[in-house]
């Protein structure tokens, strides 16, 4: 492994409430879900059962692509706690194909070629506890 090819990452277990739940289920299944807006049509990001743009509850959980393009991103060199051995490793806003932008990992890829703008396609780590993080790796 040299100095830019990220190590394993940790999985933590999020916490899943009943607002959550379908996301957090879907992922085991290896799906990428997004909460639709019945009243509005926005498609939104983080999951939850109310719309952030008009404010009225009711969502539709609909499957998403599960690909977009890295918004933004940071290597981080050493992290701290459950992420002091994972360094470097790339924290990044990825901007779904759907519109939203979900900040996570990108993985398995050398952290020193990634580029803004760069396609990327959703990946399930398992948590162990009944769920798994989406997080992201390049197209090539």
């Amino acid at each position: 492994m040299t100095e830019a090819t990220a190590p394993v990452m940790p999985a933590p277990a999020p916490i899943v409430n009943p607002e959550n739940k379908p996301f957090w289920d879907a992922t085991v299944e290896g799906r990428l879900v997004l909460p639709k807006c019945q009243n509005c049509g926005s498609i939104n990001w983080y999951p939850r059962v109310f719309c952030p743009e008009c404010g009225k509850f009711g969502v539709d959980w609909i499957d998403a692509a599960g690909t977009g393009t890295i918004y933004t991103f940071a290597i981080t060199r050493r992290g701290m706690g459950a992420y002091g051995k994972a360094g470097p490793y790339v924290l990044a806003y990825v901007e779904l194909d759907e519109g939203p932008r979900i900040m996570t990992n990108i993985v398995d890829c050398d952290v020193d070629s990634i580029n803004i703008g760069d396609k990327v396609r959703v990946v399930f780590h398992d948590t162990g506890s009944g769920s798994a993080l989406p997080r992201f790796t390049p197209v090539s």
